[in-house]
């Protein structure tokens, strides 16, 4: 499946001009595979896998990376039976998330590196500097704050330089909101101050890896808070423009039909970022990003939880009798329990006089979709025309419209609706 780039592709207003020959596709069409996934031998690797052969285009070169062979051959074997008609199958290429030799190797051999292998702030930074290194665009689908404001820190400016496209969240985290909040904007007039609230509605489970992730995270608060605090101090804002968020504040909606909580995910520091980089989210913007719950008690049970791992994750004792509680890395929901899972996030957008609600919808969040939007993005950076961008960009940045036709072609819904769905 191939898509070509829409009509109304976004403009970055930031971010130096590619390399010559990556521009013009000389050094691309030298790089031995589309795109080199790694991680393939994990939950979400595993089902990103199946989606490219199931879905990738005629003649697609790619290789599956991991650092047990067994396990790589194991999952190529699984592919044999499914794969589509004009799609080979994988290469098998061995490398260690360590092996910064390797991973060189594996970033010149590819236009496009995936990688499901996380924690990423654990396991994620030597791939990054390979693809930095290489000029090779890289995808991944943390959800990880500090992991990214590290990278931008680190890699942003060397990635403008070589031409490398380092596009994090690609999953869940943080697609369907990003580019939610950018094809709400779409719908409103340009040149004036815009207002967007996302409310976000799940049904799922979640992964061994996922919840490994999350603990991590709260383990690393201190260094979270650093890094962020060490990005704001370098990073450039647009000059002449507002990106902000409003105040938090729960509060029951009887247009949604539930209560509405603040919701600290990356999400949307993510949408903030697209904001400051695309003149079309207006002179000044301004997004919330928002969960809904049917119930207060819901909102205060889950917002005690949240808390109390933060506090248990901060200790290893308590840190370790955490992760044992739920899946280890690598197991995930049953594929019956996936196709009953959902997700719903509605998005209610102001400015020059006009209203618009639209909603982004598809079926389970955390890895069936997940693992589609990871591949259709690593896909749309492979083969589609985009603008011209590098260093470390958003979804909506890198890929606009083009990764918007392909998730919508793949059965995830962006739609105007009204009035608001109860």
């Amino acid at each position: 499946m191939r898509s070509t780039e829409g009509p109304d592709r976004p403009r970055a207003t930031e971010g130096r001009p590619r390399r010559l020959l990556r521009q013009n596709g000389d050094m691309a069409s030298e790089r031995q595979y589309d795109l080199a996934l790694f991680g393939a031998t994990g939950f979400t690797g595993g089902l990103t896998a199946r989606y490219l052969a199931e879905n990738g285009p005629d003649g697609l070169r790619w290789a599956l990376v991991g650092r047990n062979r067994g396990k790589l051959e194991a999952v190529s074997s699984s592919l044999a039976g499914i794969l589509g008609a004009g799609v080979a199958a994988p290469d098998l290429l061995v490398a260690d998330a360590s092996d910064a030799s390797g991973l060189l190797k594996v970033a010149e051999a590819a236009k496009v590196v995936v990688s499901t292998v996380g924690p990423y702030a654990l396991y994620g930074e030597p791939l990054v500097a390979a693809c930095t290194t290489a000029g090779t665009d890289y995808v991944d689908l943390t959800g990880e704050p500090e992991f990214v404001d590290r990278m931008w820190l680190g890699y942003h400016g060397r990635a403008q330089e070589s031409g490398a496209r380092l596009v994090h969240c690609c999953g869940f985290d943080s697609i369907p909101h990003d580019l939610g909040a950018y094809f709400t904007v779409k719908q409103l007039p340009e040149g004036v101050p815009l207002t967007v609230n996302g409310y976000v509605r799940t049904g799922a489970e979640f992964s061994g890896g996922t919840f490994s992730s999350a603990i991590n995270g709260f383990a690393r608060a201190r260094k979270t808070v650093s890094a962020a605090r060490r990005r704001r101090q370098l990073e450039r804002l647009p000059g002449g423009r507002k990106i902000r968020s409003p105040p938090p504040r729960p509060r029951h909606d009887s247009d949604l039909g539930g209560w509405v909580a603040p919701l600290p995910t990356i999400d949307g520091a993510i949408v903030r970022r697209s904001a400051a980089a695309l003149e079309r989210y207006g002179p000044d913007f301004s997004y919330g990003h928002n969960a809904v719950a049917k119930h207060l008690s819901s909102v205060a049970v889950t917002a005690g939880g949240v808390g109390a791992a933060l506090v248990l994750a901060q200790l290893p004792p308590t840190r370790k009798l955490l992760l044992r509680a739920f899946p280890s890395p690598g197991e995930g929901p049953s594929e019956e329990v996936r196709a009953k899972s959902w997700f719903k996030i509605t998005f209610i957008g102001e400015g020059g006089g006009k209203r618009v609600v639209t909603e982004v919808s598809g079926g389970d969040p955390g890895y069936s979709e997940t693992s589609k939007m990871l591949a259709e993005s690593a896909l749309c950076l492979a083969f589609d025309g985009l603008p011209e961008s590098a260093g470390q960009v958003t979804t909506a940045t890198a890929m606009g419209d083009a990764l918007l036709a392909r998730l919508q072609a793949a059965g995830i819904g962006f739609q105007v609706v009204e009035p608001v769905p109860a």
